[in-house]
Parts: structure tokens; sequence; C-alpha cells
């Protein structure tokens, strides 16, 4: 019985159903509010990844586009990564080559890692044992339309001069006797002022880090005979035939893998003539030379030129060749000495023509100057037979003077600059053009220590003396000088291309080792994602050479009078400010000097 009276007694304590029925209407309340709450919830948290989550990554891809890789070591970064989860998942993504690096944001995503083509040739110099990591050069295997074909075809290279006999002993031309004791008994030959073509490329397959693989490349050669191609079509031939060879080189080139990695940019060239030759401005049939350097391949390639535009980027002055070519470092050396002890009995010397045809020229006044000194020697040139046609006369009359006048001629520059430092003799330039700003590669930044200035306006409105002016230089200072000259022939100078020099460095190597570097800093800063210098601006490209190691940007310069190019309708000679107008006229009348200047 006591069992059925508890379960009663449980049963009158249940609650009454009108409470039972007032609870379920609050539980109904409730469950509305945790709805809502939810929903809030569900909104915040999706607001809360749009805006910061989202936000952060952004920032973060901006961030790691925009800040070259930290490299681990001191060598330079070879790889850029970067972490994209909505790539991660498709493994067949290709990658993308990043754009020109410029230090703005960008649209652009680089992908998880780049890897540049040309990783493996800079990673070579890391090879310690390897004598040539840093410096293969890989040369193309041009058709033969393109270099050889024209030494066979020689008589056609130059209107006036039968270049066949200039073209012989691998381009050095026949040797010199050394009759009158002027010269060294081996290593000098009748030398064609135009024939580093051939010099150049034969000097080039005794290039001892020569490679047939050319992803280990630091530069890729070009064996093209520009100069000789140009030289064949000058006069009397159209703007198509002109053109003929420059655009077959340059659909050949572009067609070849080697081309792809850096789009011509590790290109090289040589070319042994004058710019103006190749930057004919116009479709005229007027006009003249060719348009091989303003075709838009050509742009990205270097072309190494006896004289180079101060306007332009993509061609940089080389030596002309002088008459001395040693097979051996000995032959060097001795000719080095030889020079230190002579007696100069001359003050100054210049060998050269008046240009009564340029009013702004100022070498009449050079050739008067010489003609009314006890000091000065004079070894005229004009047409015809004449000693300044001897290079035995030359160099004899170079020997004998402490300073050789060096003037602009029809264009710039002079093969008789390089004839007169090959003397021993200190040259005095007149023109920054006419050395300062054209072989960097091969001459000291500092000018002083070599040369004398004498800027054009000081001769041609001062008429200030040349002889006072030399005179006034100390003797220790002039010793100095001389011997840094001295110093200066081996890199000035091209060996015999078939030998090699045991330990110096002669103008071939000066040039290949600039072309390299500047290849090697490219690349360098396109990993990096950077430019070489800040605000580049081409027309200014003189001035790049000459700045001091940390500067990034070329401002105002003092040789900027130099260099004014000048406005339609202006004379086309030497501008009021000592600068000189480079054109067509100049060309011309460059190639008509030949008549005077070549070897007889």
């Amino acid at each position: 019985m006591v069992p059925r009276v508890a379960m009663r007694r449980r049963a009158a304590e249940v609650p009454p159903t009108e409470p039972t029925e007032k609870g379920n209407g609050k539980s109904h309340t409730n469950r509305i509010c945790l709805v809502v709450s939810l929903s809030l919830l569900f909104w915040a948290l999706l607001l809360y990844f749009h805006f910061v989550v989202i936000g952060s990554s952004t920032n973060m891809e901006n961030q790691i586009h925009l800040q070259p890789q930290p490299s681990s070591s001191s060598s330079t970064s070879l790889r850029i990564h970067k972490f994209d989860p909505r790539k991660e998942k498709d493994p067949l993504a290709k990658p993308i080559l990043p754009p020109a690096p410029v230090a703005t944001t960008s649209t652009f995503n680089p992908p998880e890692t780049v890897e540049f083509p040309f990783v493996k040739a800079l990673k070579t110099v890391d090879n310690k044992s390897d004598p040539c990591g840093g410096k293969y050069i890989y040369v193309h295997d041009l058709p033969s339309r393109f270099n050889e074909d024209m030494l066979r075809d020689c008589k056609k290279l130059s209107l006036w001069t039968n270049m066949c006999k200039f073209t012989t002993n691998a381009g050095l031309g026949p040797p010199l006797e050394n009759v009158e004791g002027v010269f060294s008994d081996e290593g000098w030959y009748a030398t064609n002022q135009f024939a580093v073509d051939v010099i150049f490329s034969n000097r080039m397959k005794q290039y001892k880090c020569l490679t047939n693989d050319s992803s280990l490349a630091a530069a890729i050669f070009v064996p093209f005979y520009a100069g000789f191609d140009v030289a064949r079509y000058l006069w009397g031939y159209n703007i198509s035939t002109r053109d003929a060879a420059s655009l077959e080189l340059v659909d050949w080139l572009t067609k070849r893998p080697e081309w792809e990695i850096m789009r011509g940019k590790d290109h090289f060239l040589v070319a042994g003539r004058i710019t103006w030759d190749f930057r004919r401005l116009s479709e005229e049939e007027t006009d003249w030379g060719n348009k091989l350097l303003f075709l838009p391949a050509a742009k990205n390639m270097s072309m190494l030129v006896v004289e180079s535009s101060p306007w332009n980027a993509n061609d940089f002055g080389i030596p002309y060749p002088t008459y001395f070519h040693p097979a051996k470092d000995s032959e060097v050396f001795e000719w080095q000495e030889r020079m230190r002890n002579l007696d100069r009995k001359w003050l100054f010397s210049f060998a050269g023509a008046p240009r009564p045809d340029n009013t702004k020229s100022i070498r009449g006044q050079i050739i008067d100057q010489c003609r009314n000194s006890n000091v000065g020697k004079l070894l005229e040139c004009d047409f015809g037979e004449s000693k300044c046609h001897s290079p035995s006369s030359i160099m004899q009359m170079f020997q004998g003077s402490l300073f050789c006048l060096q003037p602009q001629g029809d264009s710039y520059t002079r093969r008789s600059a390089f004839d007169s430092m090959l003397a021993g003799c200190i040259p005095v330039f007149f023109h920054p053009g006419s050395a300062y700003t054209q072989y960097t590669w091969h001459l000291p930044k500092n000018y002083s220590t070599y040369s004398v200035f004498i800027p054009e306006d000081d001769i041609r409105k001062r008429n200030v003396s040349i002889e006072e002016r030399l005179l006034r230089i100390p003797p220790e200072q002039v010793r100095s000088m001389r011997e840094n000259v001295i110093s200066l022939i081996p890199g000035l100078i091209y060996a015999d291309p078939r030998s090699e020099l045991e330990t110096l460095k002669d103008a071939f190597d000066v040039s290949v080792q600039a072309v390299i570097d500047k290849v090697t800093r490219l690349r360098k800063n396109m990993i990096e994602g950077r430019t070489e210098y800040d605000n580049f601006v081409e027309e200014n490209s003189w001035k790049y050479a000459l700045l001091e190691d940390g500067q990034r940007e070329a401002g105002g310069h003092v040789w900027d009078p130099f260099f004014s190019k000048p406005k339609p309708g202006e004379d086309s000679g030497n501008d009021g400010n000592g600068g000189t107008t480079i054109s067509a006229d100049a060309a011309k009348n460059s190639w008509k000097s030949e008549q005077r200047d070549k070897t007889q």
C-alpha cells in the first residue's frame, strides 16, 4: 500500500495546466532571440573576414610584390617566392616572368617561384675551380653572307681603297718594314683604321672562355661585319640595298632561342666605323648610311664602334686600331720601355689637314700656331703623296713630341689620338667627345692624369696660345702624365689575333669584360627588381659613364654646351658654345678623308 500512496502524492504535486502553457510561451520567445543573435553573429563574422583578413592578405601580397626576396647569403637572390592559396592547388600553372621592375604599386601578381632563364650563367661565377666562371661567351654561327663572304669579295668593301691587302694577316694588313728604326722588329702592320670588324672577330676565336652552351654565356657575340657591310653600299646604292643585310641579320637573330632569353640585351657586335654610318634618320634616298642602330631589335643589343653617339644608349666606343699588334707580353714591355727613354725635342706637334669648308673648325688656327712656333712640329696632310700617309713618318714625329694635338676631324674622334698615345705622347684634346665621353671603358675617368684639355672656344674665340698653355705645366707633372700614357698602351692596342698575350689585357679583352659586366649588372637588376639609374634619359647617355660610384641620376654637367643638339633650322655645324652636331655631312666627309688618310 505504501508505494501507491507515494505515487499519488507525487501525482498531486504536478503543477496545474495553466502555468505549464505560460511556460511554453516564454520558451518560444527565447528561441526567436537565439535565432536573431546567431544571425547577427554570422553577419559580423562575414564582415570581419571580408575587411580584415582579406585586406591583410592583400597588403601582404603587395609587400611581397614590391620588395625583393632577401638573400640568405651575400650573393644575389636568384628566386622570388610567394604563396598564393588560389594557385597552390594548380600544379600545372605556368610561371610568368615579372614585368619591368618599377617601384610603384602594380596589378601584376608574381607566381610562386620565378626562375630567370639566365640564372645558370650567373651561378658559374660561384665555381671557384672554373677559371671561366662568369666569363663564358657564346658566338652565333651566322650564315657566311654576314661575314666571310664579304672578305671573299674584298674589292667591293671600299670605294677608294682596295681592302683586300688590309684583310690579310687576320685583318692586320701587310707587315711594316722597320727601315728607319721607328718600329719594333716584330708586330707592326699597315692596319686600316676601319678593320676592327675582322680583327675583333679573329681575336674572339682565340678567346679562352668560348662555350657551345648558350645557357652558360655571360654574353653572346654576333660576328657580323657591320662596318664592311655598310662600307660597300654607301655611295650609289638605294636605301633598300643599304639596309638589306641589317634587316636579314635581325630577322635571323630574333628567330633564335638565344634571343628570347633577354630579347637581345645580352647580345653584342662590333662595327669598325663611326656610329653615324648606321643612324640614317629618314627613308629619303639622299640620306646617309643605313638604319641598323635604329632597328628595334638592334636597340636592345650593344654595338661597339670606333665612335659612339653621345645621345644614344646602344653603342659604345672602342679604340681605333693602331699599327702595333704584339704577339707576346715581352713585345709590349720592350716598346713601353723604349717610349720612356726617348729624347723628345718638340713641345707639341700636329698631324692633319685643314677643314676650309667648316667655318667652325679650329684646325686652321692650330696649323698656324704650329707653323709660328719654334717648339711646334707640323706634319700637314692633304690629297696625294704626303709624309702624313707614311706610318713611320707619323710615329717618328709623335715619338719626338711631348704633347700631340688632337682636334676634332670630320667627326668627334681620330685614329691619330691612339697612334700618339702608342708613341708615349700626351694627347691634347679640344672637345670632350674626342675621348673623354667616348672611350670610358679604356681611359681613366680622371682625364687630367693623362691628357690636357683646352676648350675649342679658347682657340676659336680667345686665340689662346697653345705653346704658352703647355709651358705652364710643371716638368714633374709632364713626366707623370707621360708615364700614365705609356701605362695605358696595353689596353689601347689589339694584340695579334693569331696568338694571345700571357698576362696583359689588350683593347679586345677590356671591351669583352666591359660587355660582360654590363650584362651581368642588368641581369642582377632584373632579379632584384631595380634599374641601374633613376630617371634614365637616353639623350644624356654620355653622362652616365662619368657618374661617381653610388650616383644614380645624371644632372647638369659642365660639358652640356658641347653636346647641345641643334633645333630645327639651326646651323648643323659647330654651335656657338663649342658643341658639334654630327650629321650625315660629317660621315660623308669622314669617308672622303680616306683618300687623304689611307696608308700608301
